[in-house]
């Protein structure tokens, strides 16, 4: 059977290791890589960025993906950060205009692997603890830092996911999720040691989403909440054979318990939330119902449980574990074999990150009795109104029930009198409509009155990372 699928594209795994070790040779023979080198690429969810995946650090080299999302200068900021050595790039990205040497996807990039020996690669000897690949973060909270992840914490990865998921070599997994950023969940490694079957979409389409999905029989989708939305307005939704999901997980941001709710009533599958970083190769937790207990809606919702191989602790500004009923904010603190080396060329940002062992996530959450863990913001999101502390997340969530909001990001603007205050910026669906007093009363009839917006901004669209996260700091430079 395909292994890898692309359009009207297959290639099965034997056909996929050839093209990985041409790819490997090509960058050893004709591109002059050598082990500890940075290898870049520009482009979005290809059978190319698949195949780098494997071949680039086989050699011993490090890989580097670039967000497509990003102008030509940061996409030179980090060329210049990383010190790459080449830059693969797809023909639809723009040329950064950098001095870096590029292949160009296509006719070029097959010309170089056709050259290639027909051979299996010699693999180079590799420290488990060696830097195999270099995530950028977003850049939402400053410049954008490398992150460093090792052969060790990427394999330790995979095998902690499938085993907490319960993944297969039956499973197919549709690669919605940019693969330029780890928050791709990791799946290429994992899947690939199962020898599930991949399915890739260079752009995120609804339609298209859709349509993959009945026509491979995909098993398991990853979405933001933004994606999730997207599907649930897409037309066709209900006219799509959809029975061969069996779950999909949200994660990147928060997502409400009615979007769960609908996702697996229209959609026929089980829908879990999830929590991961960039630092952390990234799944830490999934909201996963526990074995030999009634199934619990509300507990998918959460943020949910550490994942197999991660030690998770909420702490208060003294380190001390928060009370777990379910109230009581803290800092989430993790360790675990996956989290990252340290960032790149940034010693004394690693230092601040991971002290005694422990890498701080600035996300502030709860924990409940049983375990379960629910953020409610980001330390620099937490909103702190005339002395009260008021969590975005919470505010979003509300609003997000509302019928006529289609999406919403709560962030905290300048108040003479409180200090700060929430405002809202929203977009709504568009066949609906709502009016600032009636979602400002709407919030103030679910939660403390302190805690409603005192602004409600209408906008089409909220600015986002490439991820899909909403780009907070921008709206709170809107004001």
């Amino acid at each position: 059977r395909a292994g890898v699928v692309e359009g009207d594209r297959r290639w099965t795994y034997e056909e996929f290791a050839q093209r990985c070790d041409r790819l490997a040779h090509a960058l050893i023979n004709d591109l002059g890589i050598r082990p500890g080198d940075r290898v870049a690429y520009l482009c979005g969810n290809t059978h190319e960025m698949l195949e780098a995946y494997f071949g680039v650090v086989m050699t011993g080299a490090i890989l580097a993906p670039l967000n497509i999302r990003l102008s030509p200068p940061e996409l030179r900021g980090i060329l210049d950060d990383s010190g790459a050595g080449v830059l693969i790039r797809h023909p639809d990205q723009p040329d950064p205009q950098h001095g870096v040497r590029q292949v160009v996807m296509g006719d070029e990039l097959e010309a170089l692997l056709d050259a290639q020996p027909s051979q299996p690669f010699e693999r180079a000897t590799i420290d488990e603890h060696d830097p195999a690949e270099i995530f950028y973060t977003s850049g939402s909270t400053g410049e954008p830092k490398g992150v460093v992840l090792s052969h060790r914490a990427l394999y330790l990865h995979a095998v902690h996911s499938a085993l907490t998921l319960g993944i297969t070599g039956d499973d197919v997994v549709l690669h919605t999720i940019p693969l330029f950023h780890v928050n791709g969940w990791g799946t290429p490694h994992y899947l690939t040691g199962l020898g599930g079957v991949h399915v890739m979409l260079p752009r995120f389409d609804p339609a298209e989403v859709l349509a993959l999905v009945e026509t491979h029989r995909v098993t398991r989708l990853y979405l933001v909440p933004a994606m999730a939305g997207a599907i649930l307005a897409e037309p066709s939704l209900d006219a799509r054979d959809l029975s061969s999901l069996d779950q999909v997980s949200i994660g990147g941001a928060a997502a409400p318990p009615s979007m769960i709710a609908e996702v697996e009533e229209r959609m026929g599958c089980e829908c879990i939330c999830g929590y991961g970083l960039t630092e952390a190769s990234p799944q830490l937790t999934k909201a996963l119902d526990k074995p030999g207990e009634p199934r619990s809606r509300e507990r998918r919702s959460t943020t949910g449980l550490p994942i197999l191989g991660v030690e998770l602790r909420v702490t208060d500004d003294h380190g001390a574990e928060v009370p777990r009923d379910g109230v009581s904010p803290g800092e989430i603190s993790v360790r675990s074999n996956h989290v990252m080396t340290g960032y790149w060329n940034r010693p004394d940002e690693t230092a601040e990150a991971i002290r005694d062992g422990w890498l701080h996530t600035g996300d502030v959450a709860v924990i409940d009795t049983d375990g379960y863990v629910t953020i409610v913001d980001r330390k620099k999101d937490l909103i702190v109104s005339g002395g009260e502390n008021v969590s975005s997340v919470e505010v979003e969530k509300a609003i997000a029930a509302h019928p006529a909001v289609a999406d919403v990001a709560v962030v905290g603007v300048a108040d003479a009198t409180w200090g700060e205050v929430p405002k809202a910026w929203v977009v709504l669906h568009s066949d609906a409509a709502a009016t600032e007093a009636e979602l400002i009363e709407w919030v103030r009839d679910r939660l403390a009155h302190f805690k409603a917006p005192r602004e409600v901004a209408f906008v089409d669209d909220l600015p986002r990372g490439g991820t899909g996260k909403v780009d907070k700091r921008e709206l709170r430079a809107r004001g």
